[in-house]
């Protein structure tokens, strides 16, 4: 099993008193605070398909940055030492198909390459698999700053809205760590920790699919 670079052994330097348990429900809102160094590893080869060849970042005009993707709390449930995958779904899996990409960009909207992203989530029923890894996974950004992660939608938490949680970052500068959601669901406006930047674009495919499309800007320094 390939060892997350999330892993506890791989930070150099932690604030103090960080905090090693979070309540789900009213958790307050900060700023990622789980930094580390990380030595620059190479890019994983990746097929760059057609609807890759154009960067999806925004036009930005002289002087204009992209403000940084909003830090959420990171939970509960988040297990260090995922395997290295970008398809979460296993055999038999019950849920709807969901395939998110997109791009890691820095605030200039550049691609950032050799991102790693780190995934976890509830599965279709609400649970999330603590003894395991399963719907957990990590991955790195190709040449052109783009991921793709295939999973489930996940069911509804008690207390919370759906949501997908996820690490972020560029080689050798801080984790960004956030979660995403999704629309049209009733419990976004009651659950404390939504925010509509973090709404994924979903799109409902003619075989009961879904795909979604999410850029993460990050902090490269």
């Amino acid at each position: 099993m390939t060892r997350s670079p999330f892993a506890p052994r791989r930070l150099v330097r932690y604030g103090a008193g960080l905090a090693v348990a979070l309540t789900i429900v009213g958790a307050t809102v900060g700023p990622a605070v789980l930094a580390q160094t990380l030595p620059v590893q190479p890019a994983p080869v990746q097929v760059t398909t057609p609807a890759q060849t154009t960067s999806t970042a925004p036009a930005l005009t002289v002087g204009e940055t992209l403000p940084l993707t909003l830090a959420v709390t990171e939970g509960p449930y988040f297990k260090a030492n995922s395997p290295e995958t970008t398809n979460l779904v296993q055999d038999g899996m019950q849920g709807t198909l969901l395939t998110i990409t997109g791009q890691v960009l820095d605030q200039n909207g550049n691609p950032v390459a050799n991102a790693l992203l780190d995934f976890w989530q509830a599965n279709a029923s609400g649970a999330y698999d603590n003894s395991g890894y399963t719907l957990r996974g990590h991955q790195y950004t190709d040449a052109n700053g783009y991921y793709t992660v295939t999973t489930v939608v996940p069911g509804l938490y008690p207390g919370r809205t759906e949501h997908i949680h996820v690490k972020v970052q560029a080689p050798n500068s801080s984790v960004l760590t956030t979660q995403v959601f999704f629309p049209g669901v009733a419990q976004n406006s009651r659950d404390s920790i939504y925010d509509p930047s973090l709404l994924l674009n979903i799109t409902s495919n003619a075989d009961g699919t879904q795909s979604a499309a999410f850029n993460f800007v990050v902090p490269t320094a």
